[in-house]
């Protein structure tokens, strides 16, 4: 009977991931039929109404936030919480505004910790993998706009996979995984890859020296930008130096960071650049964003590394490089939060923390320095972050992200 029970329950997650790909590819995860104006689209998957689970200025409906907050993704903010036991000393739950996603990639896995370090979500777990299914090295994940899948980028598996948080399953892949390439459905170390709120993906590709435009369940780019070619250099629009994210800026352009060369370029989807800058003395410019209209933020992904604040002319604002036991080890993304405060990944000291820029201090970490591992408390590797709905990247830029 057992192994009766195994086959069905080995059918019933194909079934689903069957069913997945196919509402995928039909829109029905997202806002296929949404304008920029409305970034929410239909929402079959309502729930009791939590009123002021929405966030207007997110573009994020209550129902779709409620659902969020049941399925553990999303959470109260730390702010009357006090530190648990997988914090490191000294944290303060109060510094984010709710929970935490974590790409902890050499651990290949998600997990969601809420403010006071307690997991609260898990990708995968035991049986959410379809038979012949891999997850592995997730690079960066990233929230959709309307709360309802991850994307995640398997950098170095050569695949970017799309989550659905409810189902606990993969509903879309672009790429194949373990095979590099630049031709239909192949990357070569994709990057930062983010749904826009038409349901599009938007990558870096950086090995192929591109980004791409992929739309709702296809698996040949609707648009290239830049020349696929393994000779990467700066020479934006028709060349980018090894680009390794695009993110959202709130005039409906996007930032793409080129290593080569430490450079950024505002890049609209209509191909045109309408600017570029160096982060001023980054060996390794990582995901630069947008703190707000002509203030930038960029992780420096060196050894000692840094993360840096400058204007769209290139002048150092900010600059937080500790030395000794805190310096930095390869740090690759750092988001700005709500309150001014700073979370970054801080890779291969296998922790996030996160920065209190008037007084150039951790204020919270989740994970231990120097020391990887898996149990509660630890990462391996964490390579990326995202604030949980509805403050999460996407969410907050829902209205203004610029659409093809």
């Amino acid at each position: 009977m057992a192994r009766v029970r195994r086959g069905r329950l080995r059918l019933a997650g194909l079934i689903a991931v069957v069913l997945g790909i196919a509402l995928w590819s039909t829109g029905a995860f997202g806002s296929g039929g949404a304008t920029k104006g409305d970034p929410r689209g239909p929402d079959s998957r309502t729930s009791a109404g939590n009123g002021s689970a929405g966030n207007g200025s997110a573009g994020n409906g209550s129902a779709t936030n409620a659902a969020a907050a049941g399925s553990g993704i999303s959470g109260p903010s730390g702010a009357h919480m006090a530190p648990g036991p997988n914090l490191a000393p000294g944290s303060d739950p109060s510094a984010l505004p709710g929970n935490l996603l974590i790409a902890d990639k050499a651990n290949d896995r998600l997990i969601v910790v809420n403010p006071r370090g307690d997991i609260t979500w898990e990708f995968p777990r035991p049986g959410d993998l379809a038979p012949g299914q891999s997850f592995r090295v997730p690079d960066d994940a990233f929230f959709s706009p309307d709360a309802k899948v991850i994307v995640a980028t398997e950098e170095d598996d050569y695949v970017i996979s799309v989550i659905d948080i409810a189902t606990h399953r993969i509903v879309y892949r672009y790429g194949t995984p373990g095979m590099p390439g630049s031709g239909p459905n192949q990357v070569h170390n994709p990057d930062d890859a983010l749904l826009l709120p038409n349901h599009d993906l938007l990558a870096a590709d950086i090995k192929n020296c591109r980004i791409l435009l992929i739309g709702p369940g296809q698996h040949t780019p609707r648009r290239v930008y830049g020349t696929t070619t393994s000779a990467c250099h700066h020479d934006p629009p028709s060349h980018y130096g090894s680009p390794n994210g695009a993110f959202p800026m709130t005039n409906g352009h996007y930032l793409v960071t080129e290593i080569n060369g430490d450079w950024v370029d505002e890049l609209g989807l209509n191909g045109s650049i309408y600017g570029s800058t160096h982060p001023p003395n980054a060996a390794y410019p990582s995901d630069t964003n947008e703190v707000s209209p002509g203030v930038y933020l960029t992780a420096d992904y060196s050894n000692p590394g840094q993360i840096e604040t400058f204007t769209s002319q290139g002048q150092l604002l900010w600059r937080f490089k500790p030395t000794g036991a805190n310096a930095l080890n390869q740090p690759s993304l750092a988001l700005p939060l709500p309150n001014g405060d700073i979370v970054v990944n801080d890779d291969y000291n296998h922790r996030v923390i996160v920065v209190d820029p008037r007084t150039n201090t951790i204020v919270w970490q989740y994970g231990h320095t120097h020391q990887a591992g898996v149990l509660p408390g630890y990462l391996r590797i964490p390579d990326g972050v995202d604030l949980a709905p509805p403050h999460s990247l996407t969410g907050t830029h829902a209205t203004t992200m610029g659409l093809p």
